[in-house]
């Protein structure tokens, strides 16, 4: 999953972008309206975090401009506990969900999962295929009841396929959904990633169809 988190506070933005990167999001990040919206079409998000208090472009005019290219993308309002009316503007034009400051981490991650998890409604927390499990609030896999430990790049291009699983997956999308924006070169990171995961797991289990992408039955 890639996150964006715009957020002009300078050590409460790294605490975020640290805490999502560490749970195994890519993260990009953005300190003003300006930098996030250029970060928006240069990128696709599965989630942005917004901050409604921001220089140069608020965070209400952010959230405008998204929703006139983007009407899906999940889009979560972070704001004092004063703005109220800045709230109810914000969920007026179309954010998701909203999240008063000071707030607890792990309240906003789950706020976030459970974003996302809605554009896979039907596969809830824990999505199962063969003998292959994974938990996307624990963050984990087993293969026959086994865990099977995989790096935090592993693990989310596994993800990945198995939210889409029975779809065709091209390679720049799982490159695009797993790395952050600011890694210049990654594809052969990618493919080492991919190939060490398949050593995890069943034989088979992740299929290449040449020229197309990837896919999980």
């Amino acid at each position: 999953m890639k996150l964006l988190i715009v957020e002009d506070e300078d050590a409460l933005r790294k605490a975020l972008v640290k805490g999502f990167e560490k749970s195994g999001y890519a993260v990009d990040a953005a300190e003003d309206g300006h930098t996030a919206i250029d970060r928006f079409f240069d990128a696709h998000y599965d989630a942005i975090v917004l901050d409604l208090n921001l220089p140069g472009k608020d965070g209400i005019d952010v959230l405008r401009e998204i929703r006139k290219e983007d009407e899906r993308i999940n889009v979560l309002i972070l704001s004092a506990r004063g703005e109220v009316e800045d709230k109810i503007s914000g969920l007026d034009l179309g954010a998701n969900d909203y999240l008063a400051k000071p707030f607890s981490f792990k309240e906003l991650h789950a706020r976030v999962r459970a974003l996302t998890r809605r554009d896979y409604s039907d596969k809830g927390n824990v999505i199962e295929s063969g003998p292959v499990v994974l938990d996307m609030a624990l963050k984990q896999v087993r293969y026959k009841e086994r865990r099977v430990s995989l790096t935090k790049k592993e693990y989310g291009i596994l993800e990945y396929l198995m939210l889409n699983r029975g779809k065709i997956v091209r390679g720049e999308d799982l490159i695009e959904h797993v790395w952050s924006s600011d890694v210049d070169s990654f594809t052969n990171a990618f493919k080492v990633h991919l190939t060490s995961l398949r050593k995890k797991l069943p034989k088979d289990f992740i299929q290449t169809v040449r020229g197309e992408g990837y896919y999980v039955e």
